[in-house]
């Protein structure tokens, strides 16, 4: 008998497989049957988990953006030190993301159109959020930056972050180390830049 916690371990697991073959095939090169037989069920199984796989995009978009704002309030909410820590957090953790979580940045790029209008302007929505919460601490950092070129900092660094599935295949960077840092100080030079 499943127990309350296998239904969201099997969740996750049928997510972060259909979000890989969405990724490399397209939501419509991707079928329900291949998604199921990618976790060991059969397609139709899907369904007790989910109503189709639009619900699965929706999910999956929807939650990494939620994900991502709630992420940012806590690192907020936890800060020790002053901002230029904390703005070194947020970065860290967005970083995590973009190197983490490579195929959901290919399907927010090729398939945020298909959602329902409701769920893609939710999306929307906790994005700038996300994007408010960074501004804030980067003109904590950088007071002489007016609001809206910190605003447009803040969107291209997201940029240069996010841009990790075109550094070629996940075997052929230097390391997660190497490239967490190298985006590292990336990310900073370009809040500095802006801020010149």
């Amino acid at each position: 008998m499943a127990t309350r916690t296998d239904a969201p371990t099997r969740r996750e697991q049928i997510l972060r497989e259909a979000a890989r073959l969405f990724a490399e095939r397209g939501f419509h090169g991707v079928g329900v049957d291949e998604i199921g037989a990618a976790v060991g069920i059969s397609g139709p199984g899907l369904y007790r988990h989910f109503a189709g796989k639009d619900a699965m995009l929706a999910e999956l978009l929807v939650g990494i953006s939620g994900q991502l704002l709630t992420g940012g309030k806590r690192r907020v909410a936890e800060a020790a030190g002053g901002p230029e820590t904390l703005l070194d957090s947020l970065i860290e953790g967005h970083i995590d993301f973009a190197l983490d979580d490579r195929p959901l940045i290919v399907l927010h790029d090729r398939e945020l159109d298909r959602l329902r209008d409701s769920d893609r302007k939710l999306v929307r929505q906790l994005q700038r959020q996300y994007v408010e919460l960074w501004v804030e601490v980067v003109r904590e950092v950088y007071p002489g930056l007016a609001e809206p070129a910190a605003r447009s900092a803040v969107h291209s660094v997201f940029g240069l972050l996010n841009s990790t599935p075109h550094l070629g295949r996940a075997g052929s960077l230097p390391g997660r180390g190497a490239t967490a840092a190298l985006l590292h100080r990336m990310a900073r030079g370009a809040f500095a830049s802006a801020a010149d």
